[in-house]
């Protein structure tokens, strides 16, 4: 039998920084990349990814798609919205419904690693232990294809600590 289990590693730095095959944009279901890591991630890859998730839009929170990785050197950012407009706050169930979406999608385009920064803990208003708690869950629970590791990556500390308590308390 495979295990389908995925392996997670919890790292404190930029998303851009990491190794990984894609990483996760926490999108609005406009597609506009603003602020916080949506904002890094498109001064680094260009505001030709911002064009692609926007063609894509409206993307309902629960679902994600796919652009390229545009100027950086990943395969892939996968837009994962946790809110249907941008700078909302969020009932904490998005966080969940936007990791499981990132992990399928993912998956199904055979990615092999993933990097997800914080869901929903900046503009969305969701706690750091709560998001952390229902990130790990859905990753824990998530039966993987191609996909066989996560990096949980964050500038914050309080959001890096939160993931390695509930990883370590699990």
């Amino acid at each position: 039998m495979i295990d389908k289990r995925l392996q997670i590693t919890v790292a404190q730095g930029s998303i851009l920084g990491v190794e990984a095959e894609a990483i996760v944009n926490a999108a609005n279901s406009q597609g506009y990349m603003g602020g916080g890591v949506a904002g890094v991630i498109k001064r680094a890859a260009g505001v030709e990814v911002e064009d692609e998730a926007r063609k894509q839009a409206p993307i309902s929170v629960g679902k994600a798609v796919l652009t390229s990785g545009g100027k950086t050197k990943f395969k892939g950012i996968i837009h994962a919205p946790t809110m249907p407009q941008p700078a909302m706050c969020i009932p904490a169930e998005n966080v969940a419904l936007a990791t499981r979406a990132a992990l399928a999608l993912g998956d199904s385009h055979g990615f092999t690693s993933i990097a997800i920064p914080g869901m929903g803990t900046g503009v969305g208003g969701v706690a750091h232990a709560e998001a952390a708690a229902l990130m790990v869950k859905e990753i824990k629970a998530y039966s993987a294809h191609t996909l066989r590791s996560v990096v949980l990556v964050d500038v914050d500390v309080a959001m890096v600590e939160a993931w390695r308590e509930c990883l370590a308390g699990s």
